[in-house]
């Protein structure tokens, strides 16, 4: 889950349900295998982050991802 949650706050969003309220990103793509998110336009300027298949997110980081409950 923070896997997830960290490539969306890098992108500038709080989580997946947030970055598909705004504008037109309706579906995530996601790498088929792992799950993980693949493409995710950013907040800011509109430009894309494309991710690996792999986690980058070390577990010395952990504590910076924020989780959100609704």
């Amino acid at each position: 889950m923070c896997h997830i949650a960290y490539r969306f706050q890098l992108a500038g969003y709080r989580d997946e349900i947030e970055y598909c309220s705004v504008g037109d990103n309706s579906e995530v793509e996601r790498w088929p295998e792992s799950g993980f998110v693949k493409k995710l336009q950013r907040k800011k300027d509109g430009y894309f982050y494309y991710f690996n298949r792999s986690r980058e997110c070390a577990d010395k980081d952990l504590f910076k991802i924020k989780l959100f409950e609704y």
